[in-house]
């Protein structure tokens, strides 16, 4: 019996050869290949500066460092997601405090932002949950209306639109993830978007150590220049390498047609579960394209344990994404139950349907066969 795989990279013979090219080239840490990287992900997100990045997780620290967050700040952001997005605020010295979310989305609800905010709230970080984009023009009501910055978790977010403009593209700090199973995929690897020169500058700084200038940048046609100085307090060992970057690139000019793929899988999902009056797809609302990274269904009485292992019996795996994070341990005591209740009643109904570029329609509709035999 065939396995069904929640996710799968997607990696074909074109990415191997550019990294073959790439280990041949004698440059394979920041250089040319993450330059054109940076270059044509800016383009196709609609921005003016992209900074290759070793993870999201970085990304969105420094976009916290580059917004000037520091120990004793609060940093809004929702509790339904992975552990980087409020680890982010913790590494600057920030508490994060956990909004709640719109039922219907799962995205952070702007209502709630409103209410977390305090005279110490000094950024707010949204998540795209699942690739569709939050409501972003009322959180960015709320962040004018309290001159607070609004950074955008863009991790499942890769290609998808917001009213016409690609997600990364607009006003705010982006932050991006190309970890294996991500729409793109570098192996590992982030991004982080800005229209602000300045902000670039910091950035591409400090995710080099504090470096003003990269070893790429110091070598010219007479040879090497070995002189720098370190301008920041402070830097970090965050940057891409060329041969991420060489997947990347190849990656990023088949991601319409990979995430089309996506949506072919949906079609079917979309289709066998429109009656189901127990099993309801995540909304998905007007105004945005997204670029699906996950498919979430929400289970209305059912016992999600019992149903996770009776599909793992017919070869087919799924996810939870996520159990809250004040769940966690390490998370206890920046948040509870009662602080974001309908985060609470809807985590334990979530369930993830398997969804990447390899599957197909007869893969799918064997999916939503088994899912439709179990008996709630």
């Amino acid at each position: 019996m065939k396995k069904i795989s929640l996710f799968k990279p997607f990696i074909g013979a074109e990415e191997v050869r550019e990294v073959a090219k790439t280990l041949r080239s004698g440059w394979i840490t920041l250089g040319p290949k993450t330059e054109e990287f940076e270059l044509a992900f800016a383009i196709y997100v609609g921005t003016k500066h992209a900074v290759g990045l070793n993870s999201a997780t970085a990304a969105l620290h420094l976009a916290l460092v580059v917004s000037n967050v520091k120990r004793g700040d609060e940093v809004i952001t929702p509790a339904l997601t992975f552990a980087s997005t409020a680890e982010a605020a913790l590494i600057v010295g920030a508490r994060p405090v956990f909004a709640d979310v719109d039922p219907r989305t799962l995205n952070i609800d702007p209502r709630s932002i409103e209410k977390k905010i305090t005279k110490k709230t000094k950024a707010i970080i949204v998540v795209h949950y699942g690739g569709q984009p939050c409501d972003m023009d009322e959180i960015n009501k709320i962040g004018k209306k309290h001159g607070i910055p609004i950074i955008e978790d863009a991790a499942h977010a890769m290609g998808s639109t917001y009213k016409g403009k690609k997600i990364g593209g607009g006003e705010n700090i982006a932050c991006f993830s190309f970890q294996a199973v991500k729409n793109l995929t570098t192996g590992d690897g982030g991004m982080i978007t800005t229209n602000d020169a300045s902000v670039n500058k910091r950035l591409r700084s400090l995710r080099w150590c504090g470096i003003n200038k990269s070893t790429h940048e110091r070598v010219t046609a007479g040879g090497y220049r070995w002189d720098y100085d370190i301008d920041e307090e402070g830097g970090f060992k965050y940057h891409m390498n060329d041969i991420n970057a060489a997947i990347g690139i190849v990656q990023l000019k088949r991601l319409d047609a990979m995430n089309e793929k996506r949506r072919q899988i949906i079609a079917v999902y979309d289709a066998a579960l429109k009656n189901s009056k127990t099993i309801r797809p995540v909304v998905q609302l007007p105004g945005r394209k997204t670029s699906p990274h996950n498919y979430c269904v929400l289970l209305k009485g059912y016992d999600r344990e019992a149903l996770i292992s009776y599909l793992i019996d017919k070869g087919i795996s799924t996810g939870v994404h996520y159990k809250p994070l004040y769940h966690h341990p390490r998370y206890k005591k920046f948040g509870s139950a009662q602080d974001t209740p309908i985060t609470e009643a809807v985590w334990p109904e979530i369930l993830l349907l398997p969804l990447h570029p390899q599957l197909s329609v007869g893969d799918a509709r064997r999916v939503v066969t088994a899912l439709l035999s179990f008996k709630a």
